[in-house]
């Protein structure tokens, strides 16, 4: 057990959860696991040495410090409410860890009705993808107060590094923010090594010239070709979650009254992806929607003849 003998729940065993559970695991806490299907709160318990929860109640009595991962902010109301919630288990002064992707605004209220229960919830989003949080080094970003932070740096610690963004909600709203550039620095990549493959340019040569030059990015160097010119569209983050998320970084833009024509058009691309799609497609995935709209396909080694 780790050396603070803190013991940790955490709720969603997805893609990330399940990972980051394991570093928690690694680190030395005890653990205690809760998923909405309940062979996977068993599997992940079993391959953890973790305490399986049979309700998110049962999983805050147990805990010091309650990690939730979910899919979006409504969930994470339901999973903390109600008689079978987790303020209805925890004790006063517990920690709640919400790194799923969540509203600033939802958030907030939802740290005020913690509150009100004598628990804090911090906001405390990632980013990195599966791939890092399978090494525990995801960038973690976090608001709320000092004291509850201070409890819960090291359980933190154990999934990436962390960075403090201000007040609670404010480290959901980063994340957006985030992501926002992210799905536009993609889809600006994706236009260009279309339009070179039009040209006439190697689409694998053109990733590396734009890996060595000015116009590197995220994508160019973690999704291109491991996930677009490979036609495996498998990377782990969904193209549901990155809409979801656009939706967000532009409801805080409505929020602050900023005007944001670039970032709208960036989520309009995005949702008009998932609508032509359809659900469940990974985010990179989104690169067969520009390709529809260029009427070429990007593939190692593929081109047009230049001009053409």
């Amino acid at each position: 057990m780790h050396e603070d003998k803190r013991r940790v729940g955490l709720i969603g065993l997805g893609a990330m959860g399940h990972p980051m559970a394991a570093c928690i695991s690694r680190a030395g806490f005890a653990l205690t696991v809760l998923d909405a299907d309940a062979g996977r709160t068993a599997s992940v318990a079993s391959e953890l040495s973790a305490t399986a929860a049979e309700s998110a109640a049962d999983l805050a009595r147990q805990a010091d410090i309650v990690v939730t991962m979910l899919p979006n902010s409504a969930i994470v109301g339901q999973v903390l409410g109600g008689e079978s919630g987790v303020l209805a288990g925890f004790r006063d002064g517990g920690v709640i860890l919400e790194m799923s992707s969540g509203v600033p605004d939802v958030t907030r209220e939802l740290a005020t009705q913690a509150a009100e229960n004598g628990v804090t919830l911090l906001d405390a989003p990632v980013s990195g993808g599966v791939s890092r949080a399978k090494t525990g080094e995801l960038a973690i970003m976090v608001g709320g107060p000092d004291e509850a932070f201070a409890k819960s740096e090291a359980v933190l610690a154990a999934m990436g590094k962390v960075i403090r963004t201000g007040p609670v909600g404010s480290a959901h709203a980063m994340k957006a923010l985030n992501n926002l550039v992210s799905a536009g620095g993609f889809l600006i990549g994706i236009e260009a090594l279309l339009i070179g493959s039009r040209f006439g340019l190697d689409p694998e040569l053109m990733v590396d010239v734009l890996n060595a030059s000015t116009g590197m990015n995220n994508s160019t160097q973690k999704k291109f070709k491991q996930f677009v010119l490979s036609r495996q569209f498998d990377a782990g983050f969904g193209l549901d979650l990155m809409v979801k998320d656009l939706g967000i970084a532009m409801g805080v833009a409505r929020a602050t009254d900023t005007a944001a024509p670039l970032s709208g058009l960036c989520r309009d691309l995005w949702s008009g992806a998932q609508k032509w799609m359809g659900p469940g497609q990974d985010h990179t995935a989104v690169a067969r929607f520009s390709e529809m709209l260029a009427g070429s396909e990007l593939a190692p080694g593929a081109k047009d003849e230049p001009g053409k």
